[in-house]
């Protein structure tokens, strides 16, 4: 009786607050000035205003809806779990076979502000210029020979031109050093780089009129450790001089695909902060001569770094003849989502086909090669083209300064100003005293006659990258980064890459998928132990026990930050460098991670104690395990056991996401009767599996124990696990294997029942509250699914298949994607064995196949965990030759030929599938999530680490999983891909809704929507179909959260055992609120004492995302409370039991400090901003 009550009065609270909500919808739509249509103004025609008012009322109905809805859910999900009522502690199963688990029963919101989802709405029909997904569209790619330029055109021009206005040059020499990729990052230093520095020291100084640019600080920095003081200060003169410009600045020169926004900032600010600190300079200009393709990320990021300008030059040959026939080669790159121009950054792309020499005089490679005066007759480098350089001398200096004017002159026709930059380098470029001398007398000679014959009408000289910058913008009469008038404006990114041909960059976004996804776990480390060292570092300054704290730590911590800076380089998590440079790299990290493992153990064991004065910090003594090990840099990881008796075993949950978090949580454990208590004493349920060592075996290693944790924002929480006779919440998972005709030993482990069965062609099931997920009979893969109050399941259909590659000259490699043909389906001679485990918590299904494993799990859980699909693919094809293994979701989606990829887990870009493109030009890099989407539903593929995507066919989704390929694909690694690993892929599978097709949406809603498309049909208005090709997409809250979850799993840390007993601990709580749910605590770095090195200093870098997200998906409980502030936030008041001191906004990388904020005072984020603020905690 008491329940139906509850549920009465939940009931009459929804129809009032429905009721009251209609009224203020109404009222608001009759009169609301506050409300503006998305270009900031009502339109003028009455027809507009209706239609703009229908819109109002269907968003407003909406809204309405969702928060009906969630009273609604959190009604039902209090009845199904039965809080209050007796015996609700033990799980149950429902009549559908789904089990009913009891929680906490705290009931949670959902709650954005109308304001918050015009941002996405707002961005549909908004375009550039030079919208990229358009100029692919327009373009045919027909790779017509250009003559002398073979994939350009005849560039001619009248002498005249430049009579009134002499042609500036700039000839600026450059050493492209790749910290590693034929050789280690040390053997590139102690062979090459460390001798380009010391020549480089000597040659400037020895003409002021020279100049160079430098862009790895990985390397400039090892050289600086190892130099003199005398060096140093040499060094430091001609950089502040100007005749050494630092262009970029970040610790390497980042890839641009399958790099994530957190690495990619991280390792700008190590090189930013390395410089401040060092040489007390501010790089300007960024230079990308070689990463393969570009995102739209990086412009952003410099832009918020303060840089004015960039230069870019691997960008597919087609789009640089389309810009360079329309001189749009220089461009304001600005951020699709955009309306005005507040990202724009000034960026210049180079024409040509490569940065070196032959490909930067000029459209003439023949021509330009002979100016590569390291060419020169008797040295070890020639030109292909048959014509060697010659020195320059008083004989042939006028005709040889007339040849080279001849292609300043014909390349400066491809831009708009009468400036034009000439790169004079390539690879390890000038590491010889002889070098320097070719290369800058003989230009000099070159430029001094140019120069003193006005007749020529052309002023040439050295220059650094910002030097050509300034003289554009001088030209033009504009201040440094603003548009010159009559430049395009261009939005998009430069995926994919071919340099020639049909050969398309696009095998690399694969490319040893092991490393890339331990990439992704290092970052995950990194984060979680900048932000609990910070905290603990300010929280035991506040306890006046700051001498007792390990600060050593942070030199761990400088030392993962360099280390996975380094493997963001674009030939190292690209996975395109040799395989002896790879294992040094994954050496590097796999160090690193066991240093930070280090550096979160020792931040927990302060935070935690109850009583901080029993910390006691002694190295050889840890106060908690490591959740996991891994025993060498290319194995998997093994978790750790934790050995439990009669007293308890503390366990200490870490959850590095900035919201509350209901996960399950999986140990290992030595013994079946375990018990889970929370830090209350209440014992929770849990769901006992085995270990497996092969499919059909259950290991004797020990148990895997699982449970749901609700855990605090950034916080810590405390558990006890005993091994107790009175375990009755302890529930067994059932495991059954279906055989199809295998005779396999079966091994189980007492308690844990495994039963065996003849497979059958029937579709089989597993549940949960609120997914249902169908599964082939024969293959074990998935076939559909089902949503939680979905009359109709939706075909979700698994397929593998593999890839040739093609039986001519050119085939794959590590860079290449060079397919022969459509993929055939995998296939072998045995069927699978199919293993069906159920359970309260999570059920799972795992079909293994010869080449691969593949599970498919659900948690059942409220909130972001139970509502999508987690999948795993173990991939082994160490056995195969020149094969690429795909995985592909099949759907009745009408995604027609477009689909949504990521950039760098930061925005999200929409792609269509070009039909004139052979299939490797449809392949682009997804970093974190790949959808489809039509009228009805949204799928969405979560990935953990980056991989190679695309959608060949309307409805579809398809990643490569692993390539191994037999032969180089000459692009000069000199190496095929043969060192494949053991990987485990890890996925997670989100289907949502459409929030207008909703059943419980209701009448009013419907007529809106049918009175909207009516008036939308007849005067022309038209809103936009979901298929269509807009610009920009935005993920719902619900994906958001999907990919933090599944790229910042929760850290298990075990307690040790201690002889004289565990002092009392606590749970850790840092936040004193909560924050916005479309907020992003992206790091809090702890900054490094500009005095000593590797010691920090009191203060710290709070950087700040503010997503963009979509609402027009329907929201679900996500459980924990979500709440919106239209990007409002107060930092003096976010963290609990601390005071924050100073606050000073920064730019992204902390080289330009805003003016202080007062403690009081609220920050504001636009959507889609990343901010940095420089805080003092105590």
């Amino acid at each position: 009786m008491k329940l139906k009550k509850q549920v009465t009065v939940c009931g009459g609270a929804i129809f009032c607050v429905a009721v009251f909500s209609l009224y203020l919808m109404l009222d608001r739509v009759q009169y609301d000035p506050a409300r503006r249509q998305n270009s900031g103004n009502f339109p003028r025609s009455q027809i507009s205003v209706l239609q703009n008012r229908i819109e109002q009322l269907e968003q407003l109905l909406e809204e309405n809806h969702q928060i009906i809805s969630h009273i609604k859910d959190s009604v039902l999900e209090l009845t199904e779990t039965g809080v209050g009522a007796p015996g609700a502690q033990l799980p149950y199963r429902n009549p559908n076979g789904s089990w009913v688990v009891p929680f906490d029963g705290r009931p949670a919101f959902l709650s954005v502000s109308p304001q918050d989802c015009q941002f996405a709405h707002g961005r549909r029909g908004h375009k550039t210029d030079l919208q990229m997904l358009d100029v692919y569209s327009l373009l045919n790619f027909d790779n017509l020979d250009g003559g002398v330029w073979k994939q350009g055109f005849e560039i001619t021009y009248d002498p005249g031109e430049w009579d009134s206005e002499p042609l500036q040059v700039f000839v600026v020499p450059h050493s492209h050093n790749d910290p590693g990729w034929i050789k280690t990052f040390d053997k590139y230093y102690s062979d090459q780089t460390q001798h380009i520095f010391n020549n480089m020291l000597v040659k400037l100084q020895e003409d002021p009129r020279r100049k160079f640019v430098w862009s790895e600080i990985s390397f400039f920095a090892k050289w600086w450790e190892s130099a003199d003081s005398q060096k140093r200060e040499a060094m430091r003169r001609l950089i502040l001089g100007g005749q050494l410009e630092m262009v970029t600045g970040g610790w390497v020169m980042t890839d641009e695909a399958n790099v994530h926004y957190f690495a990619m900032i991280d390792q700008l600010i190590e090189g930013h902060q390395w410089l401040e600190k060092n040489i007390g300079v501010t790089p300007r200009s960024g230079w990308a001569v070689d990463p393969f393709g570009h995102s739209a990320t990086m412009p952003y990021l410099l832009k918020r770094a303060n840089l004015t300008s960039m230069l870019i030059q691997r960008v597919h040959y087609s789009i640089k003849k389309h810009l360079s026939a329309t001189r749009s080669l220089e461009f304001m790159w600005r951020q699709a989502w955009d309306l005005e121009s507040g990202t724009d950054i000034f960026c210049h792309m180079m024409p040509f086909y490569s940065y070196d020499v032959p490909h930067t005089c000029g459209p003439d490679p023949k021509i330009c090669c002979q100016f590569d005066f390291k060419r020169l007759p008797g040295g070890r480098v020639n030109c292909p083209w048959k014509v060697p350089p010659r020195a320059i001398v008083e004989a042939n200096v006028a005709e040889r300064a007339y040849l080279l004017l001849d292609q300043y002159r014909k390349k400066s026709k491809l831009y708009r100003s009468k400036v034009v930059l000439v790169p004079l380098g390539d690879d390890f470029r000038y590491d010889k005293a002889q070098e320097w001398d070719q290369q800058y007398l003989n230009y000099q000679r070159l430029f001094d006659y140019m120069n003193s014959h006005p007749e020529m009408h052309v002023h040439a000289q050295f220059g650094t990258l910002t030097d050509y910058f300034d003289a554009v913008y001088k030209a033009n009469n504009v201040a440094q980064g603003a548009r010159p008038p009559s430049y395009p404006v261009l939005s998009g990114d430069f995926f994919a890459y071919a340099d020639r041909e049909d050969h398309y960059w696009s095998g690399y976004y694969t490319s040893r998928p092991f490393y890339k996804n331990m990439d992704r776990v290092l970052e995950s480390h990194l984060r979680g132990a900048e932000i609990l060292f910070s905290l603990a570092l300010a929280h035991s300054r506040r306890a006046g026990m700051e001498g007792r704290y390990p600060t050593s730590d942070y030199t761990l911590l400088t030392e993962a930050r360099r280390n996975i800076g380094l493997f963001q380089h674009h030939d190292a998590i690209t996975g395109t460098a040799k395989e002896a440079v790879v294992i040094d790299y994954g050496v590097r990290l796999l160090r690193s991670l066991v240093g930070l493992k280090r550096v979160i153990i020792n931040a927990v064991h302060f935070l935690i104690l109850r009583n901080k004065d029993n910390y006691h910090f002694y190295q050889t003594e840890p106060f908690l395990e490591t959740d996991e090990r891994r025993a060498t840099q290319d194995s998997l990881p093994q978790r750790t056991l934790i050995e439990l008796d009669s007293t308890p075993r503390f366990l200490v949950l870490f959850n590095p996401v900035e919201q509350e978090r209901l996960s399950l949580v999986t140990v290992l454990v030595n013994s079946a009767r375990v018990r889970v208590l929370t830090e209350e004493g209440q014992t929770i349920p849990v769901q006992l599996s085995a270990q497996w060592s092969s499919i059909s075996e259950m290991s004797n290693d020990g148990y895997q124990a699982t449970f749901a944790a609700r855990l605090p924002a950034l916080g810590l929480a405390v558990f006890q696990l005993y091994d107790s006779f009175d375990s009755s919440l302890t529930l067994h998972s059932d495991t059954v294997l279906r055989l199809n005709g295998h005779k396999l030993v079966l091994r189980s482990l007492d308690p844990l029942p495994l039963r065996s069965l003849p497979a059958d062609q029937n579709t089989f099931y597993i549940h949960s509250q609120r997914l249902q997920l169908g599964f082939s009979g024969t293959t074990g893969l998935l076939e559909r699914i089902k949503l939680k109050d979905d009359q109709q399941e939706v075909k979700l259909q698994m397929e593998f298949l593999i890839y040739g590659t093609r039986p001519s000259k050119d085939k794959s490699g590590a860079y290449l994607f060079l397919p022969d043909g459509k993929p055939k389906p995998y296939t072998q001679k045995e069927p699978p064995v199919v293993r069906v485990e159920e359970g309260p918590l999570f059920s799972e299904v795992v079909a293994s196949y010869q080449h691969f494993q593949l599970s498919v799990r659900i948690h059942n859980l409220p909130g972001v965990d139970g509502l999508s699909l987690d999948i795993t693919t173990m991939v082994d094809i160490r056995d195969q030759a020149n094969k690429e293994l795909a995985m592909r979701l099949v759907t009745d989606i009408q995604s027609e030929g477009t689909f949504f990829t990521d950039l760098n887990g930061f925005q999200i870009q929409p792609r269509r599938y070009f039909k004139k493109l052979p299939i490797q030009a449809n392949f682009y890099p997804m970093p974190s999530m790949a959808y489809i989407q039509d009228s009805q539903h949204r799928l969405t593929l979560h990935t953990a680490q980056a991989l190679g995507v695309s959608s060949l066919d309307n409805g579809q989704l398809e990643v490569i999983l692993d390539r191994r390929l037999m032969q180089d694909d000459n692009r000069g690694l000199g190496q095929g891909l043969k060192d494949n690993k053991r990987t485990a892929n890890m996925f997670r599978i989100l289907l949502e809704r459409r929030a207008s097709i909703n059943k419980h949406a209701g009448f009013l809603s419907t007529i809106a929507s049918l009175f909207h498309s009516l008036i939308s049909r007849v005067f022309g208005g038209g809103a936009q179909e979901v298929q269509d090709s807009q610009p920009v997409s935005f993920p719902s809250l619900l994906s958001h959260m999907t990919s933090v979850f599944l790229n910042s799993g929760v850290l298990a840390l075990p307690v040790l055992p201690k002889k004289g007993g565990i002092p009392p601990l606590r749970s850790f709580a840092p936040l004193s609120g909560t924050m916005p749910c479309d907020y992003h605590l992206l790091n809090l770095r702890t900054i490094q004492s500009q005095k000593e090195e590797q010691v920090p200093s009191p203060d710290a870098a709070l950087l700040l995302h503010r997503k963009g997200f979509d609402c027009g998906l329907e929201a679900w409980n996500l459980g924990f409370n979500c709440t919106t502030t239209q990007g409002k936030l107060s930092i003096s008041g976010l963290f609990q039991g601390l005071d924050v001191q100073s606050i000073h906004p920064m730019s992204l990388s902390l080289m330009y400090a805003g003016a202080p904020l007062s403690n009081g005072s609220l920050i504001r984020l636009d959507p889609m901003e990343i901010s940095t603020f420089r805080l003092r905690l105590r």
